[in-house]
């Protein structure tokens, strides 16, 4: 009796004699070496890479490493704060013509709430996230939200707005007066 690799061959196996002469030999110059060249075993491998046997596998995993926290509430301080910002911005962004004359820029850090169906933190938590560019539209009164690089934001996911041009460091009294410091 013969091994299959680990497995005794079986008495009756039907292709014994193919499996006894073991892999083809061929001579260095011979025309099927020469029109099928040996492949080394580090290329072997990158055929098989692309396979996944369980599509989203992956991702379910590393989405199971994210860290979820619950959503912070804000003093009442830190809202009036925020809220005039948020009315500071309105009179620098309250068209489109505006927007792109004075092109703020500005960090918004917002609360995202968790949006994988098969996390345990589905609807209970969230993350806090961080984006940073112009920001074109605070719509106070329809939508209430603020529209930086094409992302619209929720007024009240809104933690903290800054101003890498010390904006917010100055007092806007009334748009034909000025600026007051």
């Amino acid at each position: 009796m013969y091994a299959i690799g680990v497995m005794p061959m079986p008495a009756g196996f039907k292709y014994q004699d193919v499996f006894l002469k073991g892999k083809p030999r061929h001579d260095r110059y011979d025309s099927f070496r020469l029109r099928h060249p040996e492949m080394p075993p580090g290329k072997r491998a990158k055929l098989f890479a692309p396979f996944d046997a369980l599509r989203g596998f992956d991702f379910a995993i590393l989405m199971k490493n994210e860290l979820y926290t619950d959503k912070a509430g804000l003093s009442p301080e830190d809202q009036e704060e925020l809220d005039r910002r948020f009315s500071i911005l309105h009179k620098l962004t309250y068209n489109s013509r505006m927007a792109r004359a004075n092109r703020v820029q500005v960090t918004v850090t917002y609360y995202e709430p968790c949006s994988d169906v098969n996390s345990e933190s589905y609807g209970l938590q969230g993350q806090y996230k961080t984006v940073t560019g112009i920001c074109w539209n605070v719509d106070a009164e329809v939508t209430k939200t603020i529209l930086v690089d094409g992302m619209r934001i929720r007024m009240e996911d809104i933690r903290e707005i800054e101003s890498p041009e010390k904006l917010f460091e100055t007092r806007w009294e009334d748009q034909s007066s000025g600026w007051d410091t």
